[in-house]
C-alpha cells in the first residue's frame, strides 16, 4: 500500500475564537496566523477546492492577502467561508482548537455513563422524543444501575426531552434519567400502542472510559454448521489486536458463517477496515480493497488500500452477512462496498447513512503533520479531501446502501445481541438456514431513529487514515 502522506482523523465542535491564543508555553498567537493555516491547508487538500472562488483565486499569492485574511474575525469564520455547498454537499469538514482532546477520542478514550441509545418521535414531525437504550458498556454507571437493552426513558431531571434539548441534557456528567414504559392498551395491535411516562429512574453518572470495539462474539449452530456473531461498534486501531482475536476464536471454532453487525457503527479508521475485510476474506492478499480519490492538485498521491497478506486469522469466506441501519456510516459502508466486489455480502436491516468522503488532520507546520506543529496554538482542521471508492471505482451512494433484506428494530422487540431470537440476526440466521423462521417475541412499532448517542460525539460518522 502506498504511504499517505497525511494524517486522517475526526475532530470535536470548534470553539470560540478570540483575537490571541495562549500556548503550552503562554506565549501569544496573533488571529493572523491561524487564518493563514487555515488557508494554506484547504488551499492544498480540501477535496472541493475547485468550486471555492477564494481558493481558485489563490489568493496566497496575491498582494491583498494580508488584507484578505485580516476580514475574517476567527478561524472558523475562515474556514466556514472556504467550505463549498455547508448545507448538501459538505455537511462534515470541521475545524477544532483542542487537538490534544481530538487525539484522545480516537484512542477510543471519552467522557461515557455507559448507555447507548437511539432517540424517536413521539408523533411524525413532533417535537418531543423518547430513548431507547441500545446497548449497554461494560463496567459503567449504566451496568450499575441495571440498564439494559430496549430499556424506554423520556425525560432527564424530570425535563420532557425534545429535538432542541436532547443534546444538553443528555451530555451532562451526572443526571438522572426518567424512565417509561410501553404500553399494548390490552390490545393486539400495534397502531394503538403507546409510550408513557413511569415513576422509575436511574442516576447515571459519566467517567473517562475506553470502549472496546468488539462488543460481543458468539457461536451460534444453525442446522449443523457454525455460525460466527461479532458486534462491532467503531473502526479503532488501538483495538486491532482484539479484533484479529475474535477471528481467532471463529477460526478455531471452524465457522462455515459469518453474521458482522454494524448496526450502530459509525465508521472511523480506514485501516481497520481494510483490517477487518482481509480477516473476512483472506484470498485475495495484496488486491485492492478500496481507492482514495483527491483534489485536482493531489492527484498523485492518490493511493489504494489492499487487503492484508497476514491471513493467519482469515476465514476465507466466500459470503458474510452484514448487519446495518442508519447508524452504519463511513468505514461501516465502505466495508460493505469494498466487500461487494469480491464476495457476495448480504445486507440486512435498514438504509445506511450514505457517507464516502474521507477527511484529514491537518496541523500547523510545514508538512501539515504533527511533528513540528507550532507549539503557540491548539488548532487544527478536519476538511473532507478525498472519494472512496471500491476496486471497481463504484462510490457508496449518497442515499446510502439499501439492504437486501429490509427488517427495522422494533420497539418491545429489541431482543438480546447475539441471541438467535433476536430479530435481525434471525433474519440472518433464517438465511443461512433458508428457511422462513422468525422470532417468536413480542411485535412492537417501528419507528425511525431521529438521533443517537454517537450525535453526541462529533465527527463520530466520519473516516480517517492512519499512518
Amino acid at each position: 500500500m502506498k504511504t499517505p502522506k497525511i494524517l486522517f482523523l475526526a475532530l470535536l465542535l470548534p470553539t470560540l475564537f478570540t483575537s490571541c491564543f495562549e500556548d503550552l508555553d503562554d506565549k501569544a498567537i496573533s488571529s493572523i496566523d491561524i487564518n493563514e493555516f487555515v488557508y494554506r491547508g484547504l488551499d492544498a487538500y480540501y477535496l472541493y477546492r475547485d468550486s471555492v472562488n477564494d481558493l481558485v483565486e489563490d489568493k496566497a499569492n496575491s498582494a491583498g492577502y494580508t488584507d484578505y485574511l485580516n476580514n475574517f474575525s476567527s478561524p472558523e469564520a475562515l474556514f466556514e467561508n472556504l467550505l463549498f455547498d455547508r448545507e448538501n454537499t459538505d455537511r462534515f469538514s470541521w475545524i477544532t482548537d483542542d487537538y490534544i482532546a481530538l487525539e484522545q477520542q480516537f484512542d477510543g478514550i471519552t467522557k461515557s455513563n455507559g448507555m447507548e441509545f437511539g432517540l424517536k418521535r413521539y408523533t411524525p414531525g413532533g417535537s418531543n422524543l423518547y430513548g431507547v437504550v441500545r446497548l449497554v458498556l461494560p463496567n459503567t454507571s449504566a451496568e450499575a444501575t441495571g440498564l439494559k437493552r430496549g430499556d424506554l426513558f423520556n425525560a432527564v431531571n424530570g425535563t420532557q426531552l425534545t429535538i432542541n434539548n436532547w443534546r444538553t441534557l443528555l451530555n451532562q456528567d451526572n443526571f438522572t434519567l426518567n424512565l417509561a414504559e410501553y404500553n399494548t392498551n390490552g390490545t393486539p395491535e400495534i397502531d394503538d400502542d403507546t409510550i408513557d411516562t413511569s415513576t422509575n429512574t436511574v442516576n447515571l453518572s459519566a467517567i473517562q472510559y475506553t470502549e472496546n470495539p468488539v462488543f460481543k462474539t458468539a457461536i451460534l449452530n444453525v442446522e449443523g454448521e457454525n455460525v460466527g456473531y461479532l458486534m462491532y461498534n467503531a473502526f479503532t486501531s488501538n483495538f486491532d489486536n482484539a479484533l484479529t482475536a475474535a477471528f481467532s476464536e471463529f477460526q478455531a471454532n471452524n465457522i462455515q458463517h459469518l453474521v458482522l453487525d454494524l448496526r450502530y457503527n459509525p465508521g472511523g479508521s480506514v485501516n481497520s477496515a481494510a483490517h477487518l475485510g482481509s480477516l473476512i476474506t483472506g484470498q485475495f492478499s495484496g488486491q485492492v480493497f478500496a481507492k482514495l480519490q483527491y483534489n485536482s492538485l493531489q492527484q498523485d498521491d492518490n493511493f489504494n488500500y489492499t487487503f492484508t497478506t497476514n491471513t493467519s486469522n482469515s476465514l476465507n469466506l466466500n459470503k458474510v452477512y452484514i448487519l446495518a441501519t442508519g447508524s452504519s456510516a463511513s468505514a461501516s459502508e465502505m466495508v460493505i462496498n469494498s466487500l461487494n466486489a469480491y464476495i457476495e455480502v448480504v445486507q440486512i436491516g435498514t438504509q445506511t447513512v450514505g457517507k464516502s468522503q474521507a477527511s484529514i488532520t491537518l496541523y500547523d507546520s510545514p508538512n501539515f503533520r504533527r511533528t513540528e506543529a507550532d507549539p503557540r496554538h491548539t488548532y487544527a482542521m478536519q476538511p473532507l479531501v478525498a472519494i472512496t471508492v471500491n476496486k471497481d471505482n463504484t462510490q457508496v451512494p449518497a442515499q446510502g446502501l439499501t439492504p437486501l433484506i429490509e427488517i427495522e428494530e422494533e420497539i418491545n422487540n429489541y431482543g438480546i445481541l447475539g441471541d438467535e431470537n433476536e430479530p435481525l440476526l434471525a433474519e440472518a440466521l433464517a438465511h443461512i438456514a433458508a428457511t422462513n423462521r422468525i422470532s417468536n417475541t413480542p411485535k412492537g412499532k417501528k419507528t425511525k431513529t431521529v438521533f443517537d448517542s454517537n450525535d453526541l460525539l462529533p465527527h463520530t460518522k466520519d473516516m480517517y487514515i492512519e499512518r
